[in-house]
């Protein structure tokens, strides 16, 4: 899937992942997509719960090289 800029949250443990996720949307204009690569297995949950709290769409979730990977659009 297209993405519209990436940002890369490896070794940051939480609450980093989802601070930083949440400036990198700042920028952003609705409808655009965020990639986020990230080591942390608690990210997983918590961004499923950063989206639902500000309306931002999770489109997916997944690995990719022992890393986890989300694609989020901003709302």
């Amino acid at each position: 899937m297209n993405y519209d800029k990436e940002f890369d949250a490896s070794g940051l443990a939480c609450p980093m992942p989802i601070v930083k996720t949440k400036k990198s949307l700042a920028d952003m204009a609705s409808g655009q997509v965020l990639r986020v690569v990230a080591t942390d297995p608690g990210s997983v949950c918590d961004m499923e719960a950063f989206t639902e709290q500000t309306g931002h769409t999770l489109l997916s979730s997944g690995t990719e090289n022992s890393k986890y990977v989300f694609l989020i659009q901003k709302a």
